[in-house]
């Protein structure tokens, strides 16, 4: 069984009771199946059960501000274990997944990973969800000199330049720069220029990182930032924050937030009925559905950031297989319905990692970082090629603008034309609609 510890420090949000009768059930069919495998002598019923696990160990946000992403990121993972054990598993070997909810708190994260290398004995570990806790996890990593596949997290190998270490991210090289600068060049792109441009944010790590970024691109474009403030994490009440940006009155306005103040930031410029050219920015939470769902067409001629949209030029192979399935799983795992932000990219770092493992015939760290090093893989998000730093190579934040949303229907973002994708042009298939209103319509 897939384990994880339930203690006080290290809580799982999942009923123990009810996974351990899944658990025996799946065991139970698998069994039944390896009997007749072996009757039929295709199989040894005895090679099934020779090999030791291959134990994966990693923590996840299952609850806290990131949870929603943690539940879908393990739902993706699962899916590949399923999927690896049905073949066969890893190195022929049964793989088994050992993790702990980390509650999307960085405290926790030394504790976990000490756990999962020294006590547990995991041969390999892989990334939670997010900036903060891939950052606490990857000193603890580098001194057990193991391999670390992160996901959603922007620039913590800058300062370790760890050469076992990987992101899956599609920031590029330059993981501060690229959140921001499909918005700036979108921006760029009405008629006249704009001049002036408001940024605000959160202050939190991902925030921190992506507002240099936001100062940077509004400087190489030519944009005079006319308001420049951050807010707490604990931020409840936006509406005061969206009248300094109206009476700064300036034609852009970038927003760097996490879930809750993303849904807040974007009901308070309703309320307060934000005029300006263009509006969003790398706003975690619109990609979710449960806040598509909530803010419907509050969402109308927003620009924001995604990872994932249906579209004519993001059919990778792959894709529409895996989110049919996942789709159907998240809704018995409680997690993200449609599955489009954080899924596809967890799912494609154990893909790596398969991949990896199987040709180098091997878990060492080393040789493992190597060839994903020396390698471009095909995932269902594309292909990924690596830059020394761990992160892409090639970066690919979609900015897509929400249009024509009408009502609280979920389904209608399954269709292509709801998230039109303006930036980058290699997947562009609309153009920027402008001014923004704060209408609903």
């Amino acid at each position: 069984d897939d384990r994880r510890v339930l203690s006080p420090e290290l809580p799982s949000s999942n009923n123990p009771g009810k996974e351990l009768r899944l658990t025996r059930r799946l065991f139970g069919r698998a069994l039944l199946t390896m009997s007749t495998l072996a009757a039929s002598r295709s199989m040894p019923i005895s090679s099934a059960f020779a090999a030791e696990p291959i134990k994966i160990g990693f923590g996840m946000a299952l609850s806290g501000p990131l949870g929603g992403n943690g539940r879908a990121a393990l739902v993706a993972i699962e899916m590949w274990r399923d999927n690896i054990n049905a073949r066969g598993g890893l190195l022929g070997r049964p793989v088994q997944l050992v993790y702990y909810d980390d509650q999307t708190n960085p405290a926790l994260i030394p504790g976990i990973y000490s756990k999962l290398l020294d006590v547990d004995k995991v041969d390999l570990v892989f990334g939670g969800y997010g900036t903060a806790v891939a950052g606490a996890a990857l000193p603890i990593v580098m001194q057990h000199k193991q391999l670390l596949i992160a996901t959603g997290a922007v620039a913590v190998n800058d300062k370790f330049r760890y050469d076992k270490f990987f992101n899956m991210l599609p920031n590029g090289p330059n993981p501060s720069i690229s959140p921001s600068e499909g918005f700036f060049q979108a921006a760029m792109t009405m008629e006249p220029k704009p001049k002036t441009v408001a940024i605000v944010g959160a202050l939190t790590e991902f925030s921190h990182h992506v507002i240099l970024g936001a100062r940077e691109n509004a400087q190489k474009y030519g944009l005079k930032i006319i308001y420049d403030q951050g807010y707490p994490p604990n931020q409840v009440e936006f509406g005061s924050i969206i009248r300094s940006i109206q009476a700064a009155n300036p034609e852009v306005v970038f927003v760097a937030s996490y879930p809750p103040d993303s849904a807040g930031v974007i009901r308070a410029a309703y309320e307060q009925k934000l005029k300006t050219r263009i509006f969003g920015g790398a706003m975690i939470g619109l990609q979710y559905a449960e806040l598509k769902q909530q803010l419907g067409p509050m969402l109308n001629d927003v620009l924001c950031y995604e990872f994932y949209v249906p579209a004519p030029t993001t059919n990778f192979p792959g894709i529409k297989d895996f989110l049919n399935a996942y789709q159907t799983r998240a809704k018995q795992a409680g997690a993200d319905l449609l599955g489009f932000y954080v899924p596809p990219y967890a799912y494609a770092g154990v893909e790596i990692l398969e991949k990896a493992v199987e040709t180098t015939k091997s878990l060492d760290a080393n040789a493992i970082g190597r060839y994903i090093h020396e390698t471009t893989f095909d995932t269902v998000v594309g292909k990924v090629t690596f830059a020394p730093n761990g992160d892409w190579a090639k970066p690919r934040v979609l900015y897509v603008q929400y249009r024509d949303i009408v009502g609280y229907d979920l389904d209608q973002f399954n269709q292509v034309g709801k998230q039109v994708i303006i930036e980058p042009q290699e997947f562009a298939y609309g153009k920027l609609r402008y001014p923004f209103a704060a209408s609903g319509k």
